[in-house]
């Protein structure tokens, strides 16, 4: 499957008119496809919503191939390993914040894979707890105290 995969994306970016190089990586809880190379600068325009682009269609793609409990991430130079790291960060900060004043904390609006990110750093935090608000795709997570 991770051929296909590097595959299937490398057909994609050619198509997008970038040359990239398509590296796959299993890891615990998703499959990671680096991209690098320069020229692909454009997927990280407007805080990388053609990275976002890129990896609705890759997950819609090989939706059936990929096991339940894990996802498809794309990334390009690093961006999204970044951002993930300064989510978390901010996760836990919100975390402390809640859990010192008792006062519940919004972060967002964040699409699905962003909001997964903070409930899973919520949840290392047995007193805590995170709630998705909101309609539609993007919505905001509430961290509160239990």
């Amino acid at each position: 499957m991770h051929e296909d995969l590097a595959t299937f994306v490398r057909e994609v970016v050619r198509a997008m008119g970038y040359s990239l190089d398509v590296t796959v990586e299993q890891a615990e809880d998703h499959v990671r496809i680096a991209l690098t190379g320069s020229g692909g600068e454009e997927l990280l325009r407007r805080k990388g919503e053609g990275l976002d682009a890129l990896q609705h269609l890759v997950s819609s793609a090989f939706r059936r191939d990929v096991k339940h409990d894990q996802r498809v991430v794309v990334d390009y130079m690093d961006f999204r390993l970044n951002k993930d790291r300064e989510l978390r960060q901010m996760a836990r900060f919100l975390v402390q914040k809640a859990r010192d004043t008792g006062i519940a904390q919004e972060i967002g609006p964040l699409n699905s894979y962003a909001r997964r990110l903070v409930h899973l750093e919520v949840a290392q935090h047995p007193d805590m707890s995170s709630e998705s608000q909101g309609d539609g795709v993007v919505k905001t997570v509430i961290i509160s105290k239990r």
